[in-house]
């Protein structure tokens, strides 16, 4: 691949959310390359309430929005549960940035990993990026 289709969990476009990636106000979507990150779109979060903790409808709801849009990573600081049933379909990224510009840098070089997790599959796990 030599290019991929990131979602970054934020409410203003300028820091990820503190909340889990489900809970975000928006996904801001880029194209991401070994060069850069090009800012595609906005797309509202507009799945609603979960019914329960881990919620099995807004987990669907955020991958059928988000596939739409032809998003293959998403990347966040924190996961909730429900990752277990979005990392089948997304390479799920944790990044310990507050800002979107750094975190954005983090995938960038961080290209070559993501696209090995991307070939696994359904049977792909999860990129801890965090700093140690």
């Amino acid at each position: 691949m030599d290019k991929f289709r990131i979602a970054l969990a934020t409410d203003d476009g300028d820091s990820f959310v503190a909340r889990h990636f489900g809970d975000a106000e928006f996904y801001d979507l880029y194209d991401l390359t070994p060069q850069g990150a090009e800012f595609v779109l906005r797309v509202p979060n507009r799945t609603g309430e979960e019914d329960g903790h881990a919620d099995p409808k807004k987990a669907k709801g955020i991958a059928g929005l988000l596939k739409k849009q032809g998003v293959q990573v998403a990347m966040t600081r924190v996961f909730g549960p429900n990752i277990k049933r979005i990392r089948s379909k997304f390479v799920c990224v944790l990044t310990s940035h507050d800002k979107v510009g750094p975190g954005l840098e983090l995938a960038r070089e961080s290209f070559p990993l993501i696209a090995t997790e991307w070939e696994l599959g359904e049977e792909r796990g999860f990129l801890d990026l965090r700093r140690s």
